[in-house]
């Protein structure tokens, strides 16, 4: 028996909530709301007591699992690693299906992110690359090139 019944999002805390909702905007991402979180609802679920944050989520526009942006004004934020690899443990990259990856690549490029590799190629299936981006999220971008 499953417990799961769908994939709602993947949480990612950052410091600056406007430069990440702008990154993921420039993927095509929509921003589904954004909202200020405190009180006896969230100290308990997150196990923080006295916390505040401002959250953003958004998702592509086919629906489906979406990304939900975390800035904590209480208490302050805790750094990671921003140099993270992927060996690392821990969440270390979301990724997207994307069409146009070059473009893709090159819009982000121009807001600052970059590659942390090169496109790879897998078989004749797909294109993938991964981009470091806000606050040092691996974002792996992959466009199918397999499809007539």
């Amino acid at each position: 028996m499953s417990f799961v019944k769908h994939f709602d999002h993947v949480g990612i805390t950052v410091a600056d909530l406007d430069g990440a909702i702008a990154f993921f905007e420039s993927l095509g991402l929509g921003l589904e709301g954004r909202m200020h979180m405190e009180g006896e609802f969230v100290d308990t679920v997150i196990g923080i007591p006295g916390s505040r944050s401002e959250i953003a989520t958004l998702r592509a526009p086919d629906g489906g699992t979406g990304v939900e942006l975390s800035s904590f004004t209480h208490p302050g934020h805790e750094p990671g690693s921003p140099a993270a690899m992927s060996n690392h443990l821990g969440l270390r990259n979301v990724a997207f299906e994307v069409n146009h990856l070059d473009a893709a690549i090159e819009r982000v490029g121009s807001a600052g992110y970059g590659l942390i590799g090169g496109v790879g190629r897998y078989e004749d299936m797909w294109r993938m690359a991964y981009i470091r981006g806000p606050e040092g999220v691996i974002v792996a971008l992959a466009e199918r090139i397999d499809q007539g």
